[in-house]
């Protein structure tokens, strides 16, 4: 069932329906990333500049920026899934909507969360995502724990908050919850294919729209037993009555 749905989302997001979706989304997983680092590192001149030692000994300041360097951008892959996060609540709606129709025609279609809601959405998770990778940093000068850290942290947060965003298309929100906890080692695994990819340099620009195509086609395998799909605007019964 998670192969499959690899399997689809390796096929479909480089395809021509979702290629411009996934260059917006490269752009702006760019631009967000690039205001971090201008950010980090003007916070990091003003501490040089303000600071004695560096005052005193130049060379220490030349050798302490170029560490710096270093640092900002082990800071910047940490700071990914966050930025990640946002990006996606903001385009998987767009990527739902494209895969629904091409690959699950006959099914009811998937309702759009408000745009508002789908950004703080976003931006829970890339809060949530940012505290725990943080934790994370702190952990990067420990030898076999660093990545594993990251690895099971970012494993567990984009498989919920992916599926979480694939499935509130159909589901009230304690539906989906309970969806998940029903499903949460397929979740889980599905998380650390994100995580996974979240690592490999260029590649995990691409995240956010494969975790999208990934989620919507695991979501719909993982349901597909259901009777039906409950449909909010009429106000039929929900997944926890059933």
């Amino acid at each position: 069932m998670l192969i499959q749905s690899v399997i689809a989302a390796a096929r479909e997001v480089f395809s021509a329906p979702l290629r411009r979706i996934l260059w917006k989304s490269i752009g702006l997983t760019l631009a967000l990333l690039v205001l971090v680092w201008l950010g980090l590192t003007k916070l990091f001149d003003i501490f040089l500049t303000n600071h004695d030692l560096s005052a005193s000994y130049p060379i220490i300041d030349s050798f302490a920026f170029f560490l710096a360097g270093f640092g900002l951008f082990v800071a910047l892959i940490y700071l990914l899934p966050a930025v990640s996060a946002i990006v996606a609540g903001y385009f998987l709606d767009d990527v739902a909507e494209v895969v629904e129709h091409k690959d699950y025609p006959a099914d009811p279609p998937g309702r759009a969360l408000p745009f508002g809601k789908a950004i703080l959405y976003g931006i829970r998770f890339a809060g949530l995502s940012l505290l725990v990778n943080l934790v994370a940093l702190l952990l990067f000068f420990i030898p076999g724990i660093n990545i594993g850290a990251f690895f099971v942290a970012n494993a567990y947060l984009l498989g919920r908050e992916y599926f979480e965003l694939a499935a509130g298309r159909f589901w009230p929100a304690e539906d989906v919850a309970h969806l998940r906890t029903e499903h949460r080692g397929t979740v889980l695994a599905a998380g650390a294919v994100l995580a996974g990819l979240v690592l490999v340099p260029v590649v995990n620009l691409i995240t956010p729209v494969f975790g999208a195509v990934m989620m919507v086609h695991l979501h719909k395998r993982l349901t597909r037993s259901r009777a039906a799909i409950p449909d909010r605007r009429e106000g039929q019964a929900s997944l926890g009555n059933r």
